[in-house]
């Protein structure tokens, strides 16, 4: 890298990082953008605003989440030293929670009455639905009907904490589709409505604003380690579906180029037959709702259905950053597959006790895979992204008979 990172103003004034980013939306709506975005840097640097975000953080989320050696599963695995990021731990249950608080806060700030957000797994609906209910607003979070059926406890959730779920029937019925939908129910009503996107994507200040809400993970986690071992990771790895927990911990790390940075892809059933959501492995630069990126497309630039077992990764795009962060090879994006996503699910619940989300299983399938290449001196962060309440019922409906001897 011919410039440090830190160096670099990322994004820019208008959204880019590098080419990657900017909006590209109706004029009408990016007046609208123009007045988030402003309100987003006054907020950014109101310390008041701060001070209720980190406490919420810590009295209502749980911060810091813990940092756990799993020595269990280094000691079988026999290579590298895994460590675990627990964001599992928090509040809801997932990172989603991080910026869920941040962009409900802004929202009661802007005076809007209603946030609107699509959801795959469901992990961002439950969190947003709870920042709503905390803060007193209405939510409506729209989502695939695949999805609501693959990840029926976190629908309960949601109507539990007062949020309308609006099902989607149109298209491959999942996370993309969901992406379309409350977008257009977006644009009916951008005065008193905010888009509460759940990744790192979307039109600027979307990608910068739920980056910097989630880079506590990396702040946090790097600091820990530190603690722990006294020195830094020698790799991280994370799952990448839009890329927010993601990003959330490799912006702590960016600079430190002795330390390799791994995002890990879900390329599901095949790469070969278009069964997968390798959008950085496979994809190409193109605009899809409203930012331009690396993104799974056909000839005639129009996104590709994909697929993954973990319904959260299942996006033909991915966030700016992390396409800037391809092309510079600061960041090696890789790919898991649903086989050894599905036993490193079963693998981290019998080995350490912990049953994580399908999303985070490809981050330590890829880990496990690493480690076994690795001597026992060198270490490994994952970022344990969410806990898997959420997949059981799935997981032991197409699983079970196979894992388990009892059923």
């Amino acid at each position: 890298m011919s410039r440090r990172l830190c160096d670099m103003p990322l994004p820019d004034e208008n959204g880019y990082f590098g080419e990657y980013g900017g909006s590209f939306i109706p004029e009408e709506l990016q007046q609208v953008m123009d007045e988030i975005t402003a309100a987003y840097l006054e907020i950014k640097n109101d310390p008041a605003f701060q001070e209720e975000l980190q406490s919420l953080y810590r009295h209502y989320v749980g911060r810091p989440s813990a940092l756990f050696h799993a020595r269990n599963l280094s000691r079988k695995i026999g290579g590298a030293q895994l460590y675990l990021k627990r964001e599992d731990l928090n509040h809801t249950g997932a990172h989603k929670i991080n910026h869920c608080l941040g962009e409900a806060l802004l929202a009661k700030r802007m005076g809007k009455k209603i946030l609107i957000a699509e959801t795959g797994a469901g992990q961002h609906g439950v969190a947003l639905a709870t920042a709503a209910a905390l803060v007193g607003l209405q939510c409506h979070i729209y989502m695939g009907v695949v999805d609501i059926a693959k990840e029926r406890p976190n629908v309960t959730r949601m109507q539990i904490l007062g949020a309308r779920v609006v099902p989607v029937t149109r298209g491959t019925q999942t996370l993309k589709d969901a992406v379309d939908a409350a977008f257009e129910a977006y644009l009916q009503d951008p005065v008193n409505q905010l888009y509460a996107i759940g990744s790192v994507v979307g039109p600027h200040p979307f990608p910068m604003m739920v980056r910097d809400f989630q880079q506590i993970v990396g702040q946090e986690a790097r600091a820990q380690f530190l603690e722990m071992t006294g020195r830094l990771p020698d790799n991280l790895v994370a799952c990448v579906g839009g890329g927010s927990n993601a990003i959330g911990l490799f912006t702590a790390f960016l600079n430190d180029e002795q330390v390799a940075i791994h995002g890990v892809e879900p390329s599901g059933r095949s790469l070969e037959d278009g069964q997968h959501a390798a959008t950085l492995s496979l994809g190409k630069p193109g605009v899809m709702h409203g930012f331009r990126s690396y993104m799974l497309q056909d000839d005639q630039g129009q996104p590709m259905p994909v697929y993954s077992v973990a319904s959260g990764l299942d996006y033909p795009g991915v966030g700016p950053q992390h396409s800037l962060l391809k092309d510079l090879k600061r960041v090696t994006y890789v790919t898991a597959g649903d086989r050894e996503t599905i036993d490193a699910f079963f693998e981290l619940s019998r080995v350490e006790g912990i049953i994580p989300a399908l999303e985070s299983c490809h981050a330590v399938a890829y880990a496990l895979r690493l480690a076994a290449q690795l001597p026992p001196e060198q270490t490994i962060l994952i970022n344990l992204s969410g806990r898997g309440d959420k997949d059981l019922d799935f997981v032991m409906e197409n699983y079970g008979k196979e894992y388990c001897q009892d059923i």
